[in-house]
């Protein structure tokens, strides 16, 4: 496990129709040793039987035992990591596992938390639905011009941590992608440093997405509100 550099951390819903192309894309590109885990909620979901079919001994697939959905998936993969370095994509194909090695080589210069920014100088949002994208770019904007928080784009889930960090601070998140939003709050209220590197992120043509915006902006606002405190804040 000492020659691994990273783990990289899935959360997948019944995602049998991309994720083997979002797992291979990820082996043709990531030229050094890690882990992937693919974390579903449940033993009958369907993604478990397309990552069986693979046979790959760095991929593997684990039941999340915390809370249902993204939040409580990523949290258990994170856990159940064995690196430091835990990246975390989506299995829907949206984002560039390109980004992956620069991700990766931030946090391991020091940063504890490297973004794949959509929203930064050679970045570019594709085919997101127009509200989704306003606000994520609203929230990522304000957030990197008044409060400095060393990333356009805090919203996204494609992210690479410090797990010590994530250790210090912890998950309170329970339920959708906003965690993402809530470690980059924390980084800055813990004085941490934080990068970015550019992405191209593109609206996903396979399935149906599992983003909830109106159940999840309440939680958002949440945590974006807490990036503009002062002080140490929450663990």
């Amino acid at each position: 496990m000492s020659e691994l550099r990273c783990s990289i951390v899935i959360p997948a819903r019944n995602e049998n129709g991309s994720i083997k192309l979002v797992v291979n894309r990820i082996i043709e590109i990531v030229n050094f040793n890690f882990e992937c885990i693919i974390v579903v909620d449940k033993e009958d979901d369907s993604t478990i039987l397309s990552i069986q079919e693979l046979g790959l001994p760095n991929i593997r697939v684990a039941i999340n035992s915390n809370d249902p959905g993204p939040a409580g998936a990523i949290k258990f993969g994170i856990q159940e990591s064995k690196c430091n370095v835990v990246v975390v994509t989506m299995a829907d194909g949206s984002d560039d596992p390109k980004a992956i090695p620069d991700l990766v080589r931030l946090v391991e210069r020091g940063v504890v938390i490297a973004a794949a920014s959509r929203y930064m100088p050679g970045g570019q949002q594709i085919g997101a639905p127009i509200l989704k994208s306003f606000l994520s770019r609203f929230a990522g904007m304000t957030l990197w011009l008044f409060r400095r928080v060393g990333t356009r784009d805090a919203t996204n889930s494609f992210k690479a941590y410090n797990k010590k960090f994530i250790e210090e601070v912890g998950i309170d998140s329970k339920f959708g992608f906003e965690i993402a939003l809530e470690l980059v709050a924390k980084a800055k209220r813990h004085n941490q440093p934080v990068a970015e590197v550019p992405t191209i992120w593109l609206e996903r043509n396979i399935g149906n997405s599992n983003f909830k915006l109106w159940n999840w902006l309440p939680r958002y606002i949440k945590w974006y509100l807490y990036a503009f405190g002062a002080g140490r804040g929450m663990r």
